[in-house]
């Protein structure tokens, strides 16, 4: 009898905002009947803006802030889909998410091909080794040559392509698409473009009817693109898939729900099962019976009636059962995890029980930072899951109410938990930490939030850094300015870090301090060493 982790699937999507991102988000939960009309996501969004203060910032700047985790089944098979802000100034809470997922669908725009988000992400998902699905979405409007969107993928990312599903036409002309290894057609049908299916073709590449459906001169195209692709390309390989040296592509288009049925299907064997974690026991297998996961987002105020705080966490392996007793690595103690919850944005259902693959919402009673390992067993498992990135915006708030002063620092504790800043302090000067960021407009979301949620307006004064760097090698701060680093600060866990205006600065102190090494992320929870 198979395990139940070998049933699941997790996965998240990365694209550059308006590569159709939510549009591919609610057809995947509609044919796995998660919903049941199109157009229910953006409902769930305006809902969430309507019940979760902050949210209605997202519905006036038309963006996604938060990330969420929505499951599905299809086939048999349980997906837990990891929802991520498409805004490049959210993307650390992408990074984050990230390190959760084992498998990306990278979505791509037929128009537009690869851009600058998407290249960051892209190099994200490398740097752990994460598999990747290419979708070319948008075939529907007009495109840009499918070898040269391939060709494009394979410069700039560099990694080989392996068609799945190849395109007849697109824009006004786009006829549907021709599926690599059944050999059959799936046609395009304009009419039916809020239907949930489209019909199956399965004739083959030299049926008549494909003739009759394009004209000959287009069949002709598709029909010498498609033996250079299947005589020339590469053959999807799993081995090669799961080591990042190939994605396989499929085109389509979301909107229309073309081409979405046929990759969910090819996806369920393509998207690896829940995969081994390096801890500081060695391997964690996720078959075994002793528990292990691990903190990847805490989301504080998603019911703004109760003021509640959330701990997304990733179970590597074992069972989690509600009730049961687990080892909190940082805090070095036993605690009880009374409760949990799956969620589909902002809807809850209490989950008894869950098993490796599955994303589970703790309550936090103010104990979980990204990064906390949880275990059973002894000894304790830590697992450096989830890198600290370094921010490019730094600033210091002031209160504009000075009565207001505890509820701006309880603001302040409880997002930097939560990820959406991180701190920074100065020697004498810790009362008044320096609030760093990934994306400038986090800036607007926190001074938002710490009004509406903390009831503390403040206004935030920038400073004049530009990077931050986890120096390795150093003791503490007093060793950085002795250096003369041009500001020398500790973050949340006490680890030195230099703050430097510009890139001058910092091969400066690269040069001047080769003995050190400057870090651009450090390590979330278990400690062991940052990477460059």
């Amino acid at each position: 009898m198979p395990h139940e982790f070998e049933r699941r699937r997790t996965f998240a999507i990365i694209a550059h905002p308006d590569a159709g991102k939510t549009t591919l988000t609610e057809k995947l939960l509609l044919y796995g009947g998660a919903i049941h009309t199109a157009g229910a996501v953006h409902a769930r969004k305006a809902q969430r803006a309507a019940t979760s203060d902050w949210m209605e910032l997202e519905r006036k700047r038309g963006i996604s802030i938060t990330s969420s985790v929505l499951q599905f089944e299809y086939g048999g098979i349980r997906y837990n889909l990891l929802d991520t802000p498409g805004h490049q100034d959210f993307s650390e809470d992408t990074y984050r998410t990230l390190t959760a997922a084992d498998c990306a669908i990278m979505l791509i725009d037929a128009a537009k091909g690869v851009e600058e988000q998407t290249k960051k992400l892209f190099h994200v998902c490398r740097q752990r080794g994460t598999p990747i699905v290419t979708f070319v979405n948008k075939l529907d409007r007009p495109a840009r040559d499918p070898f040269a969107l391939m060709s494009e993928i394979e410069e700039v990312l560099g990694m080989r392509t392996v068609p799945r599903t190849w395109p007849i036409g697109s824009g006004e002309d786009f006829k549907g698409v021709y599926d690599v290894d059944s050999k059959g057609v799936l046609t395009f049908d304009r009419t039916a473009k809020n239907a949930s299916r489209v019909p199956m073709q399965t004739s083959g590449i030299d049926d008549p009817k494909i003739d009759q459906l394009v004209g000959e001169q287009l069949a002709k195209n598709f029909r010498d693109e498609v033996e250079l692709v299947t005589g020339a390309g590469d053959s999807f390989d799993q081995e090669r898939f799961l080591k990042g040296e190939i994605s396989p592509v499929f085109f389509g288009s979301a909107l229309t729900n073309f081409g979405v049925e046929p990759f969910l299907e090819a996806f369920q064997d393509i998207c690896p099962q829940p995969g081994a974690r390096v801890t500081n026991v060695g391997k964690v297998e996720p078959g075994e019976d002793r528990f292990a996961a691990f903190v990847f987002k805490v989301q504080a105020n998603m019911d703004p009636n109760h003021r509640d705080r959330i701990a997304f966490v990733r179970i590597v392996s074992g069972k989690f059962e509600s009730g049961m007793w687990v080892n909190h690595y940082r805090l070095g103690k036993q605690i009880r995890l009374a409760r949990a919850e799956q969620l589909f944005a902002q809807e809850r259902q209490t989950v008894h029980e869950a098993w490796a693959g599955d994303v589970v919402g703790l309550h936090d009673p103010g104990i979980f930072r990204i990064g906390d390992t949880l275990s059973t067993g002894s000894p304790p498992v830590a697992i450096d899951a989830v890198p600290r990135f370094s921010p490019e915006f730094f600033a210091r708030a002031t209160l504009l109410d000075p009565l207001k002063r505890k509820q701006m620092q309880k603001g302040i504790d409880e997002l930097a938990e939560e990820g959406t800043l991180q701190l920074f302090f100065q020697p004498g000067r810790e009362k008044d930490p320096i609030l760093g960021v990934v994306g400038v407009l986090q800036f607007e979301v926190l001074a938002y939030r710490l009004q509406h949620e903390y009831g503390a307006k403040v206004t935030l004064d920038r400073l004049p850094y530009s990077f931050a760097r986890w120096v390795d090698g150093a003791k503490d701060t007093k060793e950085l300015e002795a250096r003369r680093i041009p500001l020398a600060v500790t973050d949340i866990d006490g680890k030195p870090v230099a703050l430097l205006r510009d890139e001058w600065e910092l091969l400066r102190m690269q040069r001047d301090n080769e003995q050190w090494k400057f870090l651009e992320t450090a390590p979330i929870g278990a400690g062991s060493a940052a990477t460059d």
